[in-house]
């Protein structure tokens, strides 16, 4: 049954003058010989009996149906060979088994070739010069794409038949002839389906909303020939590697439509090829287009170089108008209106540099645009942060140098942008806060007025001098240099706590100079008490024992 699978497959593939012959079993060796196990040869038997069904349909098969029988024949063909290479690839192979397994395999793959070559044949001839043409070349390529798995395949077959002990010299000779002859071709195909592909894209940008759907047609399907056309170059340059045939002219033009460096195309030829003919362009562009180039490079770093002055002066000339503006900008204003103008006027300047190197500002403005609106989508947390930062320059609730507790953090501004906000703590460490952390919580600015109040409270005992101490606090309070007289400083008996009479002494004082004023009448207030003999009381409790 196997025998016959190659010689049935044979006829009904074309061949109509083969004869069938019983192919020659190579001597084996004596050494125990692997037998082949029922379940594999019942699955090689069943697999065959399907490929013959399928391959006795395509006669009388036209349209979709022939395309599924060829797909079953593809699939079943697949696994057939799954379990020959298992045979093939397994110690102490039995040649009288197997020999006529890969015979009738060479023999199928060489009658799809003619039933490939029939097909693409009278396609080419349907070639009309009609508006139809453009669907049968499509046709053609995708008949070309599915001859590339068959020739795998076929060099495959040829490796086992060497394995085996099989001369298929002739066959492997006729096999690289053809390789080499199809690789031209494709390349050939490959390089003038890219020239059409440009022009048909060049065609329909013209065309702008007048594209026609011929149009549209002609650019996608030449698309999907190019990437069918460039992928069989692919496999016939990667099968004619394994037959030892220079490929380097080959994966120049792959790389020339694709761009895409493998490490196969990285080799010396390819490297050394390509090199020579980016400088052979390089020095045709040069001696063509090379004192318009230069002069348009020139005049752009000369537009660049001045704008950069011009932003220069434009900086000193913003920094002097906001500094003395009567609105009394604040430093993060100042320094958002000194950025914004320096960085503006080069942004111009490079707009118009761009223009003289041939670039158009209108669809390059409206790609900005563009690209903006897909930006703010992207960054939606960043512009959230922005628009913080422009309310907080805008309503200047703290400014650079101010204390503010803001977000959870105390310390002094150091810096902002308008993404983000620098807090430097009171330990010295560096914080970066988002904008909208800070604008979205409460802002306490510490250092925002002229004055603060330090707020205070000391107890006495019970059975101390309400007044003498009273009198203390107060020459406390006013002896200390850094404590003002305006507001007047409150010294106040304030409540009767558990364990002690309380005190609230509020003097006012600088910002800056709070907690010195703080340590400092804390500690005086505990030295004068001492020396005074007024006691501070700690929390006590008296407890009472009753015995019955």
């Amino acid at each position: 049954m196997v025998m016959s699978l190659g010689l049935t497959l044979a006829c009904l593939l074309g061949a109509s003058n083969v004869h069938a012959q019983s192919p020659a079993i190579p001597e084996q060796t004596t050494e125990q010989v692997a037998q082949v196990s029922t379940d594999t040869q019942q699955k090689i038997a069943a697999l065959t009996a399907m490929i013959e069904d399928d391959v006795n349909s395509l006669a009388q098969s036209q349209g979709e149906i022939k395309a599924i029988a060829e797909y079953r024949i593809k699939n079943k063909t697949l696994e057939l060979r799954g379990l020959i290479d298992e045979l093939i690839n397994a110690e102490n192979i039995d040649y009288t088994f197997v020999t006529p397994l890969v015979q009738s395999q060479l023999t199928f793959l060489d009658k799809v070739s003619h039933y490939l070559n029939e097909d693409i044949v009278r396609l080419k001839n349907s070639i009309t010069n009609s508006s139809n043409d453009e669907a049968i070349l499509l046709q053609v390529s995708e008949r070309e794409f599915q001859r590339d798995h068959y020739l795998k395949a076929e060099l495959q077959t040829i490796n086992w038949a060497e394995k085996v002990n099989i001369d298929v010299a002739n066959i492997k000779q006729r096999l690289r002839e053809r390789l080499i002859i199809r690789a031209d071709k494709l390349q050939s195909l490959v390089t003038y389906t890219q020239q059409e592909l440009q022009q048909a894209v060049a065609d329909a940008t013209s065309a702008g909303k007048d594209i026609s759907a011929d149009q549209k047609l002609r650019v996608t399907n030449l698309k999907e020939r190019l990437k069918q056309n460039s992928t069989s170059l692919t496999i016939a340059a990667e099968l004619l590697d394994q037959l030892e045939i220079d490929t380097a002219h080959i994966k120049q033009t792959l790389f020339s439509v694709s761009g895409d460096i493998t490490q196969d195309v990285l080799n010396f030829n390819v490297a050394s090829s390509l090199i020579e003919e980016w400088m052979s362009v390089a020095k045709n562009q040069a001696l063509d287009n090379g004192p318009s180039v230069t002069f348009k490079i020139v005049v752009f770093s000369l537009i660049l170089f001045l704008s950069s002055l011009v932003a220069k002066v434009v900086t000193r000339i913003a920094t002097k108008a906001v500094s003395s503006s009567k609105l009394k900008f604040s430093q993060l204003l100042q320094d958002f209106f000194i950025s914004l103008s320096s960085k503006a006027i080069f942004a111009i300047g490079l707009l118009v540099a761009l223009s003289q190197l041939g670039f158009e500002l209108g669809p390059l403005l409206a790609g900005f645009g563009i690209a903006g609106v897909i930006i703010g989508f992207a960054l939606q947390d960043t512009l959230s942060n922005f628009a913080s930062g422009m309310m907080i320059l805008i309503y200047r609730p703290f400014d650079v140098g101010d204390l503010i507790n803001a977000a959870g953090v105390t310390g002094r501004v150091s810096h902002m942008s308008l993404v983000s906000t620098t807090i430097k703590t009171l330990d010295n460490q560096r914080l970066i806060i988002p904008n909208n952390k800070i604008w979205g919580d409460t802002i306490n600015n510490i250092t925002a007025e002229h004055q603060r109040r330090v707020d205070l409270v000391f107890g006495i005992s019970y059975s101390d001098n309400i007044e003498h101490a009273e009198t203390i606090l107060k020459d406390i309070v006013e002896q200390h240099p850094k404590v003002q007289a305006t507001p007047e400083p409150i010294v106040k008996l304030h409540t009767l706590g558990e364990s002690s009479v309380d005190f609230i002494v509020r003097p006012w004082v600088k910002p800056d100079d709070y907690w010195d004023v703080y340590w400092d009448i804390t500690r005086a207030v505990k030295m004068r008490f001492d020396a005074e003999g007024i006691s501070i009381p700690f929390p006590q409790r008296d407890v009472h024992i009753y015995q019955k």
